[in-house]
């Protein structure tokens, strides 16, 4: 099967290749703002080095969110104007499901973390489990004080990956069962992984009933209709 997969919810942009579970090429970039401008020079990037076009692909698979609007918005555009005009099953995925399975880790149960700035992270919990993680819960939207409160009342081992950074000085203090780590931002790679397994298991929606996951109402609005119309294939 081969898949293309799109990370643009956060500000860590990437696209990957990849034909069954091997990833033949991928790009990436850090950039806040960039999303709009790196997506498409990177998959016809990726597109070059393993001679595909989009016509030879089986399925997209894309981040949702939660994470920035506009990555977010722009992502999501682009997969839809590929499984449009091209006919390809649209694979939704989500930005804390990929860190997640990302950083799974043996025994330690796994809080995911995006910004989504004003103050507000989207959080959720994942235990491991054999070859992957299980979601615990829904993804919260959460302050640092909520954040807070709910690691210190977990009881558990526990490793914190994500935008880590982002988190103030000394937020950690005392809690002396908690860890950080990698990844920072989900990666397409991963995001590739997920879709092929809901692939080979027909599990995934209509494109019609496909919705970003914002958490919230967005700081800036963009012109979609637009943006759909105007998509480079």
């Amino acid at each position: 099967m081969r898949i293309l997969a799109i990370e643009s919810a956060t500000p860590g942009s990437s696209v990957a290749v990849v034909e069954d579970r091997a990833t033949l090429a991928a790009a990436s970039r850090i950039d806040r703002m960039g999303h709009a401008s790196f997506l498409v020079p990177a998959i016809d990037f990726c597109f070059d080095q393993v001679g595909w076009s989009p016509s030879d692909l089986d399925a997209v698979v894309v981040d949702i969110g939660a994470g920035l609007y506009t990555g977010i918005r722009v992502g999501l555009a682009t997969a839809q104007g590929l499984g449009a005009a091209f006919g390809i099953p649209i694979i939704p995925a989500t930005s804390v499901d990929a860190l997640a399975l990302e950083a799974r880790t043996g025994h330690r149960m796994i809080w995911a973390v995006v910004d989504v700035r004003r103050g507000e992270y989207a959080v959720a919990r994942y235990r491991p489990v054999p070859g992957g993680v299980v979601k615990e819960g829904p993804t919260e939207l959460v302050d640092l004080e909520a954040f807070r409160a709910m690691l210190g009342s977990n009881g558990e081992e526990s490793l914190v990956v994500g935008d880590v950074a982002s988190l103030p000085e000394g937020f950690f203090r005392g809690m002396r069962m908690v860890k950080t780590g990698k990844p920072r931002y989900p990666y397409a790679v991963t995001l590739a992984e997920i879709g092929h397994a809901r692939l080979e298991k027909d599990d995934y929606p209509s494109p019609d009933d496909i919705r970003p996951l914002y958490m919230r109402e967005p700081d800036v609005t963009i012109n979609w209709a637009k943006l759909r119309e105007e998509g480079p294939w």
